[in-house]
C-alpha cells in the first residue's frame, strides 16, 4: 500500500465521530514499549486494522494520532499522546493470516488478524493459550468477498466455480475456451501466507481437487496484484473486495446458484459464493487489556462504521427491498412484495443445529434493530432453507426446524414472530456436493413487515 494512500485513508477515518462516549482509560507502560501488537492478515492489516487502532486511540482521548512506517514492508506503528501526556504506540504487521497465529505462539503478538477461520492444526498448536474457537476467542469483525477480477476490457461477465478451478490450476489456458477473445490467460494470486489465498484455495481449487498453477504470479500486496491485473488484458486474479480498484469483478456461479456479483447485500448475507469472514483471534487466557478493548471497539457501532469506510461489509443490520424473480417460489415472491429482508443470514455450526459464532452475536444485533424500529410484535417472518435431501419433505421439515431454532433465540429478546416458514432445498446459494456448500445452503433469513 502506498504511503500517500495510507495517510489519505487514515485522514478519512479521523473525520468520523468516534468519541461518542468516554471510555475507561487503559494502562500505558512507562518503558515506551507498544501497548498492543497486532499481526496477521494483509487484507485486514493493510488498512482496516490500523484504522480500527486509530479509532480506539481516539476513543481513549489520544491526540496527534499518526501512522508511521514500520521496519519492514507491510508493517506500521500507530502513535499518539494520551490525555495524561504519556506517549502510546501500537504495532501492526500484515504478512498473512498464518503469521498471526505463529506470532501468538511465540509471544510476538497479542492479537491475531485472520481472513479465514483458524485451522485445526493451529487450534491444536495453540491449545496452551486456550480454545481459539471459543465464542470469546473467535471474533468476526467484518464480512468480505473474494472478488475475481479481470482487465476492464475483458468481455467475460460470469464464471462458474468449476471454470475458475480449471483456469487457476492451468487446465484452461486460453480465453477462447471461456467464450472470450482468444489469448493466453495470465494468472495472478496472493502469496502462500495469505488468508485470501487460503479462502480461494478452499472454496475453488481444493473443492475440485486441484492446485494453483506453478506459473501464477504471486503477491503479498493486495493493491499491487489488482493494479497489475487492471493493466493486463489477459490477466485474471482474486482479491478482497476493497482492492478491486481499477479492475472489474465478474459474477460467480456455484452449482445451481444464480450468477452473483460481489455486492454489499450478497456479501452481508454471505450468499455470494466467495464471501468470507474476517476475524480477530484473542487468546481466552489473555489479560491484555488493549487487545480486549480493540476487539470490543471493532464490534461496536463506531468500529463497524470504520469497517464500512474501509470498503468491507459491516455487520450492521439493515432492511433491504428484494425484487421478485420468476425463479423464486410463489410464496417467496409474495413475501418480497409484503416485506423487507434484513441484511443477515443465520447459519449453523457444522453438523449441528447450534448457531455458529457470528449468528450468536447477530441475534443481539437483530433484536436491537427490531427494538429501534418498533418491530418486536408480530412483524418478523423467519424463512429457513437447507441442502438437498433424497426426500424433499424431509428437506422442508429440516429447513423449518432451523428457523424454529432461531425463533427460540429471538424469543429471549421478547420478539413475537409473525410466521416461520421452511422452503427446503429451494433457491440454493452454493453447490451441495461439498460440506462448505451444504453449510451455506442451511440458512435462515429474516423478513420484516
Amino acid at each position: 500500500m502506498s504511503r500517500t494512500r495510507l495517510f489519505f485513508s487514515f485522514f478519512l477515518i479521523c473525520l468520523l465521530p468516534l468519541s461518542a462516549y468516554a471510555a475507561a482509560p487503559l494502562p500505558v507502560p512507562g518503558d515506551g514499549s507498544p501497548v498492543l501488537r497486532l499481526q496477521g492478515s494483509n487484507t485486514i492489516g493493510a488498512q482496516l486494522g490500523p484504522a480500527l487502532v486509530a479509532g480506539l486511540l481516539d476513543q481513549q482521548g489520544a491526540q496527534g494520532i499518526q501512522l508511521q512506517p514500520g521496519v519492514q514492508p507491510n508493517e506500521m506503528r500507530i502513535v499518539g499522546q494520551m490525555p495524561s501526556g504519556e506517549a502510546v504506540s501500537i504495532d501492526v504487521a500484515a504478512h498473512g493470516s498464518s503469521t498471526g497465529f505463529a506470532a501468538l505462539k511465540t509471544g510476538q503478538a497479542d492479537l491475531a488478524a485472520s481472513s479465514r477461520p483458524i485451522k485445526n492444526s493451529e487450534v491444536n498448536d495453540l491449545a496452551a493459550l486456550g480454545d481459539l474457537r471459543g465464542h470469546e476467542a473467535e471474533q468476526v469483525i467484518a464480512i468480505d468477498g473474494v472478488a475475481v477480477i479481470l482487465h476492464p476490457a475483458n468481455p467475460i461477465r460470469e464464471l462458474s466455480i468449476t471454470q475458475l478451478a480449471k483456469v487457476f490450476s492451468g487446465e484452461i489456458r486460453d480465453w477462447e475456451a471461456l467464450g472470450g477473445t482468444g489469448g493466453p490467460i495470465h494468472l495472478y494470486a496472493r502469496d502462500q501466507q495469505s488468508g485470501t489465498f487460503d479462502t480461494f484455495n478452499e472454496l475453488v481449487l481444493a473443492k475440485s481437487g486441484k492446485k494453483l498453477a506453478l506459473d501464477a504470479k504471486r503477491f503479498e500486496s493486495s493493491e499491487a496484484l489488482s493494479d497489475e491485473v487492471s493493466e493486463d488484458r489477459h490477466g485474471i486474479g482474486f482479491i478482497g473486495l476493497p482492492y478491486v480498484r481499477q479492475s472489474r469483478a465478474v459474477a460467480i456461479i456455484d452449482g445451481e446458484s444464480r450468477p452473483m456479483l460481489p455486492t454489499i447485500s450478497l456479501i452481508a448475507t454471505e450468499d455470494y459464493p466467495l464471501s468470507r469472514r474476517l476475524y480477530f483471534y484473542l487468546p481466552p487466557q489473555s489479560n491484555q487489556r488493549w487487545a480486549k478493548a480493540l476487539v470490543r471497539f471493532a464490534q461496536s457501532p463506531q468500529g463497524q462504521s470504520i469497517v464500512a469506510q474501509n470498503g468491507f461489509v459491516a455487520q450492521t443490520v439493515q432492511a433491504v427491498k428484494v425484487r421478485a424473480t420468476s425463479e423464486m417460489p410463489a410464496e417467496y415472491q409474495n413475501l418480497t412484495r409484503e416485506a423487507e429482508r434484513l441484511s443477515v443470514n443465520f447459519r449453523f455450526a457444522q453438523g449441528s443445529a447450534t448457531l455458529d459464532t457470528k449468528a450468536r452475536r447477530d441475534i443481539r444485533r437483530v433484536v436491537d434493530f427490531l427494538k429501534t424500529h418498533d418491530k418486536l410484535n408480530q412483524s418478523v417472518t423467519l424463512v429457513g432453507f437447507g441442502d438437498a435431501k433424497s426426500d424433499p419433505a424431509r428437506a422442508q421439515l429440516l429447513s423449518k426446524l432451523r428457523a424454529m431454532a432461531v425463533r427460540r433465540e429471538l424469543l429471549k429478546g421478547d420478539v413475537i414472530l409473525r410466521d416461520v416458514r421452511g422452503f427446503g432445498d429451494e433457491m440454493p446459494v452454493a453447490a451441495n456436493d461439498a460440506d462448505e456448500g451444504r453449510i451455506k445452503n442451511r440458512r435462515v433469513e429474516v423478513w420484516v413487515q
